[in-house]
């Protein structure tokens, strides 16, 4: 562990070397090792029977279907999916990978408008899509919307499987990384605006998962579960090819049901679970009203933040430890993890140290000079696992990576002496009162420590005298009430009086991205349009400073 940093710089750990297979030469490395052992398995929404396939089975299948996409599109093509979580999904995954094409991920809940903007945006020569997932037509929406798109040359419905199959040579991995060919394209979540298409290397997605399962110290054959969304990274980077380094089965839940995940982790006890804290939080609901709980050998969780009374939570209801990651689509989704090793104090107030190869630095917004230890900044990260560029974006990709090649993740945080992260929020959510910044990240953390709230998003709102005062909006814990006398008194007692609350409402629940993060813009937007309950008849009286920018 790197100790003694002296500023919030860390350099990279290149002690391990970087793996240059593809994911098709990984699939097929780990396939010859452990062909006889699970590879993968499907679990229905309903429960029923799951559908299993070994590893020499799964490299069979793949392997049928890239050389069918190689009977219709050339090397380097970008291939769309669109589908929900099926098992075709990771099959179609390596199937491109193969084939040596780029998998385009799209969200299965897009509606037509926005599926034909992805579409133009991405370009694909080929789009395969499920015909249904739950009530949404799929197959009505395709139809709809690829008439007006020329260059998409080849659209396959997933029903028709057996036709996706062909007989075309396939290249070799020499062929496809001297052909530069990106393993995937994946669209940001859109949190703060409209999603991004992102390019991500073979190198990315492979080392990625493999140093974020070490990180783990995940045992040989382990069995991960996972009830994420496969379009985002965190399913069909982490989830999906994080399993091949030790020659384990990848469990894919076809719908996440709380209930389920707790029957499909009692089923397997020892698994590792990947989450978000929305499908942990719902996970531990129905999990403290059973005795029979499963023991897990892991947890991963991140994407949003994680406050410390659901790791510890979670940690008592399962007898495991749950690890905190950082990252985002642009570093093909880990940058930080927290390790076996940590301090309980670690494990709850930082996301980690960064990876293997990943360089990372806390800068100052404005001037970009290098923050000292402890200073809130900028994230900043170069390396190996960074986007290649937006799709068809330079402007954008100038903007996210400077000459330096530093990509600028646009989050606020600082750097610990061991090259720990802690995360305050985006840049762009920073509140600013009276000419003091103010973290949401920080007041949100003092108001989950009441036993009554469940989740707080805290946002600015326009204020005639400070320009922006904090607003929280406040989702009760299960059959609490939320007495606000006692929330105000938290807040006076542990934090400064312009960080306080002078808004407050209630939620029933908030805005997600399909990949379980909260839309704080979303929520900003309703509490302008009035769209929640007030708690506060007036704005209570908790702030007294003599000018703005007092404290």
């Amino acid at each position: 562990m790197p100790t003694g940093l002296g500023t919030s710089l860390r350099p990279p750990d290149d002690s391990v070397p970087l793996c240059e297979l593809t994911v098709g030469a990984l699939l097929r490395a780990t396939a010859a090792a452990h062909g006889e052992a699970l590879a993968l398995a499907g679990v229905p929404e309903d429960g029923g029977p799951r559908r299993l396939w070994t590893y020499a089975a799964l490299l069979a299948e793949a392997e049928h279907v890239a050389a069918g996409i190689r009977d219709r599109v050339p090397l380097g093509s970008r291939v769309a999916l669109w589908a929900p979580n099926i098992p075709e999904w990771p099959i179609f995954e390596y199937a491109a990978a193969l084939a040596g094409v780029t998998l385009v991920t799209l969200n299965p809940t897009l509606r037509a408008g926005e599926l034909a903007h992805a579409l133009r945006v991405s370009d694909p020569a080929m789009l395969v899509y499920a015909d249904r997932s739950r009530d949404y037509d799929m197959a009505a929406v395709v139809r709809e919307v690829t008439a007006a798109l020329p260059t998409l040359r080849h659209v396959v419905s997933l029903g028709a499987w057996e036709s996706l199959k062909g007989s075309a040579p396939l290249p070799s991995d020499d062929e496809i990384t001297a052909a530069g060919v990106p393993a995937q394209m994946q669209f940001t979540s859109g949190t703060t605006g409209a999603p991004k298409a992102v390019l991500l290397s073979h190198r990315a997605v492979v080392n990625v998962s493999r140093f974020t399962f070490a990180g783990l110290g995940v045992r040989e054959g382990a069995n991960v579960v996972s009830p994420l969304p496969m379009f985002h990274t965190a399913g069909c980077v982490i989830s999906c090819l994080g399993p091949l380094w030790s020659g384990g089965t990848f469990t894919l839940l076809e719908r996440f049901s709380p209930k389920l995940l707790l029957d499909v982790l009692r089923e397997t006890p020892g698994s590792v679970l990947t989450s978000v804290p929305t499908v942990l939080t719902a996970l531990n609901d129905v999990a403290g009203q059973d005795s029979d709980r499963p023991v897990l050998s892991a947890v991963l969780t991140g994407a949003a933040p994680v406050r410390a009374r659901l790791i510890g939570e979670t940690e008592e209801l399962f007898s495991t430890t749950v690890f905190n990651l950082y990252g985002q689509t642009e570093l093909a989704s880990v940058l930080t993890l927290t390790r076996p090793d940590d301090s309980a104090r670690s494990k709850t107030s930082t996301v980690g140290r960064p990876l293997p190869h990943a360089e990372v630095k806390i800068v100052d917004p404005r001037s970009g000079a290098v923050r000292p230890l402890g200073v809130q900044g900028e994230i900043c990260a170069r390396g190996y696992q960074q986007m290649l560029a937006y799709h068809g974006d330079p402007e954008a990709t100038g903007r996210k990576v400077d000459a330096d090649g530093w990509l600028h993740t646009g989050d606020l945080g600082s750097m610990d002496a061991t090259g720990a992260l802690r995360i305050d929020g985006r840049l762009n959510e920073i509140i600013i009162r009276g000419g003091e910044n103010i973290s949401p990240v920080a007041v949100e953390e003092v108001l989950c420590t009441a036993a009554t709230v469940a989740e707080a998003v805290v946002v600015g709102v326009p204020d005639e005298r400070w320009g922006e005062v904090v607003a929280a909006v406040l989702r009760p814990a299960a059959g609490a009430r939320i007495d606000l006398a006692e929330l105000v008194a938290l807040c006076r007692e542990r934090m400064s009086p312009h960080k306080i609350p002078a808004r407050w409402f209630l939620a029933e629940q908030f805005p997600l991205t399909a990949s379980g993060k909260i839309q704080k813009f979303r929520v900003q937007e309703r509490v302008a349009e009035g769209g929640y309950e007030r708690l506060d008849a007036e704005p209570p009286a908790v702030v007294h400073t003599t000018s703005p920018g007092a404290s």
